[in-house]
Protein backbone atom coordinates (compact mmCIF):
# COMPACT_ATOMS: atom_id res chain seq x y z
CA UNK A 1 0.00 0.00 0.00
CA UNK A 2 0.89 3.96 -0.75
CA UNK A 3 1.77 6.12 2.38
CA UNK A 4 -1.21 7.69 3.63
CA UNK A 5 -0.82 11.51 3.18
CA UNK A 6 -0.75 13.44 6.36
CA UNK A 7 -0.35 17.43 6.95
CA UNK A 8 2.26 16.63 9.44
CA UNK A 9 4.78 14.47 10.99
CA UNK A 10 6.90 15.18 14.28
CA UNK A 11 9.55 13.02 14.86
CA UNK A 12 11.02 13.24 18.51
CA UNK A 13 14.13 11.36 20.06
CA UNK A 14 11.10 11.24 23.85
CA UNK A 15 7.11 11.41 23.15
CA UNK A 16 5.26 11.72 26.86
CA UNK A 17 2.16 11.34 25.31
CA UNK A 18 0.50 11.41 29.02
CA UNK A 19 -2.60 9.17 28.33
CA UNK A 20 -3.80 6.58 28.10
CA UNK A 21 -0.23 5.25 29.92
CA UNK A 22 1.30 8.09 31.11
CA UNK A 23 5.18 7.06 30.06
CA UNK A 24 8.08 7.95 27.80
CA UNK A 25 8.53 6.47 24.52
CA UNK A 26 11.85 6.74 22.43
CA UNK A 27 12.32 8.39 19.02
CA UNK A 28 8.62 8.43 18.23
CA UNK A 29 7.07 10.31 15.91
CA UNK A 30 3.32 11.86 15.69
CA UNK A 31 1.05 11.99 12.40
CA UNK A 32 -1.27 15.07 12.23
CA UNK A 33 -3.98 15.38 9.87
CA UNK A 34 -6.94 18.32 9.76
CA UNK A 35 -5.95 19.52 12.87
CA UNK A 36 -6.20 16.42 14.46
CA UNK A 37 -3.60 13.24 15.94
CA UNK A 38 -3.91 10.68 13.30
CA UNK A 39 -1.05 8.54 14.98
CA UNK A 40 1.42 7.54 17.27
CA UNK A 41 4.56 4.90 16.78
CA UNK A 42 8.29 4.33 16.28
CA UNK A 43 9.68 6.83 13.90
CA UNK A 44 10.77 3.82 11.25
CA UNK A 45 7.08 2.39 11.21
CA UNK A 46 5.62 5.86 10.87
CA UNK A 47 7.92 7.35 7.76
CA UNK A 48 6.92 4.32 6.32
CA UNK A 49 3.14 4.65 6.89
CA UNK A 50 2.81 7.99 6.08
CA UNK A 51 3.52 10.70 3.28
CA UNK A 52 3.50 14.01 5.29
CA UNK A 53 3.00 17.28 3.69
CA UNK A 54 5.57 18.92 6.56
CA UNK A 55 8.04 16.95 8.44
CA UNK A 56 9.28 18.53 11.37
CA UNK A 57 12.40 16.13 13.11
CA UNK A 58 13.69 17.31 16.68
CA UNK A 59 16.60 15.12 17.87
CA UNK A 60 17.32 16.59 21.43
CA UNK A 61 13.69 17.05 22.17
CA UNK A 62 10.88 15.98 24.64
CA UNK A 63 7.03 16.37 22.84
CA UNK A 64 4.31 16.83 25.12
CA UNK A 65 0.79 17.45 24.56
CA UNK A 66 0.26 21.59 25.11
CA UNK A 67 0.42 22.79 28.80
CA UNK A 68 -2.93 23.75 29.87
CA UNK A 69 -3.27 27.15 32.12
CA UNK A 70 -6.56 25.81 34.32
CA UNK A 71 -7.39 29.23 35.74
CA UNK A 72 -5.62 33.24 35.08
CA UNK A 73 -6.75 36.74 34.56
CA UNK A 74 -4.98 36.79 31.42
CA UNK A 75 -5.61 41.09 30.35
CA UNK A 76 -3.61 41.59 34.08
CA UNK A 77 -0.49 41.18 32.49
CA UNK A 78 -0.98 44.58 32.03
CA UNK A 79 -0.79 45.60 35.60
CA UNK A 80 2.72 43.41 36.62
CA UNK A 81 4.93 45.40 38.15
CA UNK A 82 2.37 46.25 41.07
CA UNK A 83 3.71 45.95 44.43
CA UNK A 84 2.39 42.60 45.56
CA UNK A 85 1.47 41.87 49.20
CA UNK A 86 -1.10 39.88 51.30
CA UNK A 87 -3.56 39.18 52.36
CA UNK A 88 -4.97 38.30 49.09
CA UNK A 89 -8.37 40.20 49.86
CA UNK A 90 -6.62 43.12 50.99
CA UNK A 91 -3.97 43.58 47.79
CA UNK A 92 -6.74 43.27 45.74
CA UNK A 93 -8.58 46.06 47.82
CA UNK A 94 -5.99 48.19 48.07
CA UNK A 95 -3.73 48.05 45.20
CA UNK A 96 -5.49 46.18 42.64
CA UNK A 97 -9.09 47.81 42.39
CA UNK A 98 -7.75 51.41 42.14
CA UNK A 99 -5.74 50.61 39.27
CA UNK A 100 -8.64 48.84 37.22
CA UNK A 101 -11.00 51.69 37.98
CA UNK A 102 -8.90 53.83 36.30
CA UNK A 103 -7.94 51.52 33.42
CA UNK A 104 -10.67 48.81 32.68
CA UNK A 105 -11.99 49.49 29.58
CA UNK A 106 -12.70 46.55 26.57
CA UNK A 107 -9.16 47.92 24.80
CA UNK A 108 -7.33 47.18 28.08
CA UNK A 109 -8.81 44.06 28.06
CA UNK A 110 -7.88 43.27 24.71
CA UNK A 111 -4.38 44.30 24.50
CA UNK A 112 -3.64 42.41 27.55
CA UNK A 113 -5.04 39.26 26.63
CA UNK A 114 -3.18 39.49 23.48
CA UNK A 115 0.04 40.15 25.46
CA UNK A 116 -0.89 37.05 27.73
CA UNK A 117 -1.36 34.88 24.63
CA UNK A 118 1.46 35.29 22.82
CA UNK A 119 3.67 35.02 26.49
CA UNK A 120 1.76 31.41 26.77
CA UNK A 121 1.94 30.15 23.32
CA UNK A 122 5.74 30.83 23.95
CA UNK A 123 5.78 28.68 26.76
CA UNK A 124 4.30 25.93 25.05
CA UNK A 125 0.91 26.76 26.68
CA UNK A 126 -1.87 25.76 23.98
CA UNK A 127 -4.91 26.01 25.88
CA UNK A 128 -6.42 28.58 28.77
CA UNK A 129 -9.14 29.04 31.35
CA UNK A 130 -10.05 33.16 31.83
CA UNK A 131 -12.22 35.09 34.48
CA UNK A 132 -12.15 38.81 34.18
CA UNK A 133 -14.44 41.41 32.94
CA UNK A 134 -15.66 42.25 28.85
CA UNK A 135 -15.02 38.17 28.45
CA UNK A 136 -16.13 38.94 24.61
CA UNK A 137 -12.46 40.69 23.91
CA UNK A 138 -10.57 38.01 25.62
CA UNK A 139 -12.77 35.34 23.24
CA UNK A 140 -11.88 37.52 20.20
CA UNK A 141 -8.29 37.32 20.89
CA UNK A 142 -7.72 33.65 21.77
CA UNK A 143 -10.14 32.74 18.52
CA UNK A 144 -8.01 35.31 16.29
CA UNK A 145 -4.69 33.65 17.97
CA UNK A 146 -6.10 29.81 17.34
CA UNK A 147 -5.82 29.40 20.79
CA UNK A 148 -8.08 27.12 22.81
CA UNK A 149 -9.73 28.94 25.72
CA UNK A 150 -12.38 28.94 28.21
CA UNK A 151 -13.77 31.79 29.03
CA UNK A 152 -15.54 33.01 32.35
CA UNK A 153 -19.08 34.94 31.90
CA UNK A 154 -18.94 37.43 35.01
CA UNK A 155 -21.62 37.41 37.20
CA UNK A 156 -22.80 39.64 40.06
CA UNK A 157 -25.21 41.60 41.96
CA UNK A 158 -23.19 44.61 42.19
CA UNK A 159 -22.48 47.10 38.90
CA UNK A 160 -19.64 47.10 37.07
CA UNK A 161 -18.15 48.96 33.89
CA UNK A 162 -19.36 45.68 32.06
CA UNK A 163 -22.85 45.34 33.54
CA UNK A 164 -24.79 47.19 36.09
CA UNK A 165 -27.08 44.05 37.61
CA UNK A 166 -27.36 40.29 37.88
CA UNK A 167 -30.00 40.50 35.20
CA UNK A 168 -27.39 42.55 32.96
CA UNK A 169 -24.42 40.27 33.63
CA UNK A 170 -26.98 37.32 32.50
CA UNK A 171 -28.71 39.27 29.23
CA UNK A 172 -24.97 40.04 27.83
CA UNK A 173 -24.18 36.04 28.85
CA UNK A 174 -26.62 35.47 26.79
CA UNK A 175 -25.92 37.31 24.07
CA UNK A 176 -22.27 35.42 24.13
CA UNK A 177 -23.41 32.12 24.47
CA UNK A 178 -25.33 32.61 21.40
CA UNK A 179 -22.22 34.00 19.20
CA UNK A 180 -19.53 31.65 20.61
CA UNK A 181 -21.80 28.45 20.83
CA UNK A 182 -20.40 26.98 17.32
CA UNK A 183 -17.27 28.32 17.78
CA UNK A 184 -14.22 25.91 17.26
CA UNK A 185 -11.75 27.60 19.63
CA UNK A 186 -13.38 28.93 22.62
CA UNK A 187 -16.36 27.70 25.04
CA UNK A 188 -18.08 29.64 27.83
CA UNK A 189 -18.47 28.84 31.55
CA UNK A 190 -20.44 30.65 34.33
CA UNK A 191 -17.93 32.88 36.60
CA UNK A 192 -19.44 33.89 39.61
CA UNK A 193 -17.65 37.20 41.48
CA UNK A 194 -16.45 37.95 44.87
CA UNK A 195 -19.18 35.13 47.07
CA UNK A 196 -19.65 38.10 49.02
CA UNK A 197 -21.44 39.86 46.37
CA UNK A 198 -23.61 37.32 44.62
CA UNK A 199 -26.95 36.38 46.42
CA UNK A 200 -27.96 33.32 46.91
CA UNK A 201 -30.92 33.61 44.88
CA UNK A 202 -28.26 34.64 41.55
CA UNK A 203 -26.32 31.85 42.49
CA UNK A 204 -29.45 29.65 42.30
CA UNK A 205 -30.43 31.45 38.97
CA UNK A 206 -26.49 30.48 37.68
CA UNK A 207 -27.12 26.85 38.28
CA UNK A 208 -29.93 27.03 36.81
CA UNK A 209 -28.75 28.74 33.52
CA UNK A 210 -26.04 26.11 33.36
CA UNK A 211 -27.83 23.46 33.65
CA UNK A 212 -30.20 24.37 30.83
CA UNK A 213 -27.13 25.16 28.41
CA UNK A 214 -24.73 22.61 29.85
CA UNK A 215 -22.46 25.13 30.92
CA UNK A 216 -19.75 24.73 33.21
CA UNK A 217 -19.33 27.20 36.73
CA UNK A 218 -16.12 27.90 38.19
CA UNK A 219 -15.66 30.69 41.06
CA UNK A 220 -12.45 31.68 42.78
CA UNK A 221 -12.40 31.25 46.73
CA UNK A 222 -15.34 29.49 47.09
CA UNK A 223 -17.82 28.92 49.86
CA UNK A 224 -17.82 25.57 49.61
CA UNK A 225 -21.14 24.31 52.38
CA UNK A 226 -22.86 27.40 51.06
CA UNK A 227 -22.55 26.11 47.86
CA UNK A 228 -23.17 22.97 48.04
CA UNK A 229 -26.43 24.13 49.81
CA UNK A 230 -27.44 25.73 47.10
CA UNK A 231 -26.75 22.67 44.63
CA UNK A 232 -23.86 24.34 42.59
CA UNK A 233 -21.27 21.05 44.00
CA UNK A 234 -21.14 18.71 41.61
CA UNK A 235 -19.14 17.63 38.49
CA UNK A 236 -19.01 20.17 35.94
CA UNK A 237 -17.85 22.61 38.82
CA UNK A 238 -14.46 23.99 39.37
CA UNK A 239 -13.20 25.21 43.00
CA UNK A 240 -10.15 27.55 42.60
CA UNK A 241 -9.33 27.97 46.10
CA UNK A 242 -7.32 31.03 48.05
CA UNK A 243 -7.38 29.64 51.38
CA UNK A 244 -7.10 26.21 53.72
CA UNK A 245 -9.84 24.52 53.55
CA UNK A 246 -11.15 22.53 57.12
CA UNK A 247 -11.53 18.69 57.04
CA UNK A 248 -15.66 19.31 56.16
CA UNK A 249 -14.71 21.06 53.14
CA UNK A 250 -12.24 18.76 52.11
CA UNK A 251 -15.18 16.28 52.10
CA UNK A 252 -17.21 17.80 50.10
CA UNK A 253 -14.71 17.87 47.36
CA UNK A 254 -13.94 14.51 47.70
CA UNK A 255 -17.41 13.49 47.88
CA UNK A 256 -19.27 16.07 45.29
CA UNK A 257 -16.84 15.18 42.13
CA UNK A 258 -16.05 18.34 42.10
CA UNK A 259 -12.84 19.89 40.10
CA UNK A 260 -9.97 21.84 41.76
CA UNK A 261 -7.57 24.32 40.51
CA UNK A 262 -4.65 25.01 42.54
CA UNK A 263 -2.34 28.57 41.50
CA UNK A 264 0.66 27.82 44.07
CA UNK A 265 2.72 30.42 42.68
CA UNK A 266 0.37 33.08 43.26
CA UNK A 267 -0.76 31.78 46.42
CA UNK A 268 2.73 31.11 47.63
CA UNK A 269 3.41 34.88 46.87
CA UNK A 270 0.31 36.70 48.67
CA UNK A 271 1.10 34.44 51.94
CA UNK A 272 -1.88 32.22 51.58
CA UNK A 273 -1.50 30.58 54.83
CA UNK A 274 2.15 30.39 54.47
CA UNK A 275 2.13 27.92 51.46
CA UNK A 276 0.21 25.20 53.63
CA UNK A 277 -3.15 25.19 52.17
CA UNK A 278 -1.35 25.26 48.60
CA UNK A 279 0.02 21.80 49.31
CA UNK A 280 -3.25 20.56 51.08
CA UNK A 281 -4.73 21.27 47.59
CA UNK A 282 -2.43 19.70 45.50
CA UNK A 283 -2.87 16.39 46.81
CA UNK A 284 -6.64 16.87 45.43
CA UNK A 285 -6.02 19.44 42.27
CA UNK A 286 -6.73 18.18 38.77
CA UNK A 287 -5.28 21.07 37.47
CA UNK A 288 -2.78 23.79 37.95
CA UNK A 289 -3.69 27.12 36.76
CA UNK A 290 -1.24 30.72 36.84
CA UNK A 291 -3.39 32.54 38.56
CA UNK A 292 -3.59 36.41 37.98
CA UNK A 293 -0.15 37.89 36.23
CA UNK A 294 0.12 40.57 38.36
CA UNK A 295 0.88 38.33 41.46
CA UNK A 296 2.49 35.71 39.78
CA UNK A 297 4.98 37.09 37.18
CA UNK A 298 5.25 34.80 34.37
CA UNK A 299 3.06 32.95 33.08
CA UNK A 300 4.48 29.53 33.40
CA UNK A 301 2.94 26.10 33.27
CA UNK A 302 6.34 24.59 33.87
CA UNK A 303 7.27 25.74 36.99
CA UNK A 304 3.78 25.90 38.25
CA UNK A 305 4.18 21.98 37.97
CA UNK A 306 7.13 22.24 39.53
CA UNK A 307 6.16 24.19 42.52
CA UNK A 308 3.34 22.44 43.11
CA UNK A 309 5.26 19.11 42.82
CA UNK A 310 7.98 20.52 45.15
CA UNK A 311 4.90 21.12 48.07
CA UNK A 312 3.60 18.04 48.04
CA UNK A 313 6.61 16.34 49.43
CA UNK A 314 6.64 13.03 46.89
CA UNK A 315 2.85 12.66 46.77
CA UNK A 316 3.28 13.95 43.40
CA UNK A 317 6.28 12.41 40.62
CA UNK A 318 7.34 13.88 38.28
CA UNK A 319 5.43 12.30 35.53
CA UNK A 320 1.79 12.98 38.19
CA UNK A 321 3.15 17.24 37.88
CA UNK A 322 3.08 17.29 34.08
CA UNK A 323 -0.26 15.14 33.92
CA UNK A 324 -1.51 17.95 36.62
CA UNK A 325 0.19 20.51 33.85
CA UNK A 326 -1.69 19.09 30.74
CA UNK A 327 -4.36 16.71 31.13
CA UNK A 328 -5.39 17.30 34.79
CA UNK A 329 -5.81 21.25 33.48
CA UNK A 330 -8.15 20.25 30.31
CA UNK A 331 -9.82 17.69 32.39
CA UNK A 332 -10.82 20.90 34.64
CA UNK A 333 -11.98 23.65 32.11
CA UNK A 334 -14.10 20.89 29.71
CA UNK A 335 -11.46 20.12 27.56
CA UNK A 336 -10.27 16.96 28.50
CA UNK A 337 -11.78 14.99 25.57
CA UNK A 338 -10.13 17.03 23.20
CA UNK A 339 -7.21 17.75 24.30
CA UNK A 340 -4.49 17.27 26.83
CA UNK A 341 -2.65 14.40 26.11
CA UNK A 342 -1.10 12.67 22.66
CA UNK A 343 -3.98 10.50 21.87
CA UNK A 344 -5.58 9.49 18.31
CA UNK A 345 -8.39 12.06 17.54
CA UNK A 346 -7.76 14.72 19.68
CA UNK A 347 -6.17 17.69 18.58
CA UNK A 348 -2.75 18.02 17.90
CA UNK A 349 -2.13 20.76 20.56
CA UNK A 350 1.75 20.10 20.76
CA UNK A 351 4.68 21.27 22.83
CA UNK A 352 8.68 20.10 22.08
CA UNK A 353 10.91 21.31 24.84
CA UNK A 354 14.75 21.00 24.17
CA UNK A 355 16.71 18.91 26.51
CA UNK A 356 19.98 19.48 24.88
CA UNK A 357 21.03 21.62 28.02
CA UNK A 358 23.24 21.34 30.48
CA UNK A 359 20.62 21.48 33.36
CA UNK A 360 18.98 18.69 31.64
CA UNK A 361 21.94 16.28 31.91
CA UNK A 362 22.00 13.51 31.87
CA UNK A 363 18.37 12.47 30.95
CA UNK A 364 18.13 9.35 32.59
CA UNK A 365 14.78 10.23 33.52
CA UNK A 366 12.69 12.49 30.55
CA UNK A 367 10.15 13.47 32.95
CA UNK A 368 12.83 14.87 35.67
CA UNK A 369 14.85 16.48 33.33
CA UNK A 370 11.73 18.34 31.94
CA UNK A 371 10.56 19.65 35.28
CA UNK A 372 13.13 20.00 37.68
CA UNK A 373 15.81 20.86 34.53
CA UNK A 374 13.92 22.28 31.57
CA UNK A 375 12.79 26.41 31.72
CA UNK A 376 10.05 27.71 29.55
CA UNK A 377 12.76 28.90 27.13
CA UNK A 378 13.61 25.44 26.25
CA UNK A 379 10.22 25.48 24.62
CA UNK A 380 11.21 25.31 20.64
CA UNK A 381 7.99 24.22 19.08
CA UNK A 382 4.62 24.73 19.89
CA UNK A 383 1.16 24.13 17.50
CA UNK A 384 -2.56 24.12 18.08
CA UNK A 385 -4.75 21.50 16.17
CA UNK A 386 -2.04 21.08 14.22
CA UNK A 387 -0.86 24.50 13.41
CA UNK A 388 2.28 25.81 13.81
CA UNK A 389 2.29 28.90 16.72
CA UNK A 390 5.99 28.46 17.88
CA UNK A 391 9.00 27.54 15.32
CA UNK A 392 12.26 26.67 16.60
CA UNK A 393 11.96 29.09 19.25
CA UNK A 394 10.40 31.79 16.95
CA UNK A 395 6.85 33.26 17.89
CA UNK A 396 4.77 33.28 14.85
CA UNK A 397 1.89 35.83 13.99
CA UNK A 398 2.41 38.41 17.16
CA UNK A 399 4.82 41.60 16.60
CA UNK A 400 6.68 41.37 20.04
CA UNK A 401 7.37 45.16 19.71
CA UNK A 402 4.13 45.84 19.35
CA UNK A 403 2.90 43.98 22.82
CA UNK A 404 5.67 45.87 24.62
CA UNK A 405 4.63 49.17 23.05
CA UNK A 406 0.81 48.43 24.32
CA UNK A 407 1.88 47.28 27.54
CA UNK A 408 4.08 50.50 28.23
CA UNK A 409 0.97 52.55 26.89
CA UNK A 410 -0.93 51.19 29.53
CA UNK A 411 1.99 51.95 32.12
CA UNK A 412 1.21 55.45 31.52
CA UNK A 413 -2.14 55.44 31.94
CA UNK A 414 -2.34 53.11 34.99
CA UNK A 415 -0.27 56.00 36.33
CA UNK A 416 2.93 53.70 36.83
CA UNK A 417 3.40 50.54 39.32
Amino acid sequence: MPPEPVDLLIEARWVLPIAPVNTVLEDHAVAVSSGKIVALGPIAQMSERFEPRDRVVRRDHALLPGFVNAHTRAAMTLFRGLPVRGPRSRWVRDTVRPVEQRCMSAEFVREGTQLAIAEMLRAGITSFADMYLFPEEAARAASAARMRAAIGLPVADVPSVWADSATAHFARAEQLWDEYKSDPWVCLYFAPQDAAEVSDETLIRVRRVADELDARIAMESPPLRRLHALGLLRPGFAAIPREAWNDVESELVATTGICVIACVQSDLRLGVAGGTAASKVVGQTVGLGSGDPASVGAIDMLAEARVAALLSGDALTATDALRLATLGGATAIGFGADTGSIEPDKYADLVCIDLNRLACQPTSSVPESILFGATREQVSDVWTSGRVAVSDGHLLAFDEQELTASAQKWLKIGGGT
